[in-house]
């Protein structure tokens, strides 16, 4: 074999391991994420005192934290921008009353859904296995199903009704590649969510005849997401 041909077929060689050893772009323009996984709502609820016919009954309410099935999409417009939105099976709260003198305790089941529109900045190369992001969005939460225990309707409570919420949303989160156009995801967002529960006492007992109350609840849950995703 002569020296050009050594050198060729060195040159071929190389060029073919070159090829097959360089990593898989991770996110690149037009690519589609679908990512699916746990997703937790975790209220950091602040709510005012409850009112009752138009006087202040010294206490409010709390909501507890849900996880449900969490499913997300992203479209790459750049090698670093996506939007993505958020969406999942209905989050259900219990809604409790905080420490008070009539001893209330659970006051309600409330269902909601939370759609989330994110626009994310990548920050990593393109060429890394491992892509932090951090984004920015709004959010808009449907409140539905409001069921009052049925201690609570005994007593003489009705018509529970959650205000929807429309309010801003942050996020932080990683994409971590693994083969095949699979990758696996964490991320954390903060939500506004504020809302204002209405309903109506009636029980002649406590003085109060169809009596109408509100509470103001700023829920601003954190929500944690733990998924697997997959290009398509």
């Amino acid at each position: 074999m002569t020296k050009n041909r050594i050198y060729a077929a060195l040159f071929t060689a190389l060029t073919g391991l070159s090829v097959t050893t360089l990593p898989a772009l991770a996110h690149q323009t037009d690519d589609m994420l679908v990512r699916i996984g746990a997703t937790t709502v975790a209220p950091q609820d602040n709510s005012s005192n409850i009112f009752l016919a138009g006087g202040d009954l010294g206490f409010g309410v709390s909501v507890d934290s849900n996880t449900q099935l969490g499913l997300n999409f992203a479209y790459f417009i750049t090698d670093r921008w996506n939007i993505e939105v958020l969406a999942a099976t209905p989050f259900s709260h219990e809604v409790s009353v905080n420490t008070n003198p009539l001893g209330l305790g659970k006051l309600a089941d409330v269902k909601h859904l939370p759609p989330t529109v994110t626009a994310n900045y990548y920050f990593a190369d393109t060429s890394s296995k491992l892509q932090p992001y951090a984004g920015v969005g709004l959010n808009y939460t449907v409140f539905f199903d409001e069921n009052l225990t049925a201690e609570n309707q005994e007593i003489g409570f009705s018509d529970l009704k959650l205000d929807n919420s429309f309010g801003f949303a942050g996020q932080i989160g990683a994409d971590y590649q693994l083969d095949n156009g699979w990758f696996i995801n964490g991320s954390v967002r903060y939500i506004a969510i504020d809302t204002k529960a209405t309903f109506t006492l009636n029980n002649p007992t406590l003085g109060a005849n169809n009596a109408p109350g509100s509470v103001s609840v700023d829920i601003d849950p954190i929500v944690y997401t733990l998924s697997i995703g997959m290009k398509l």
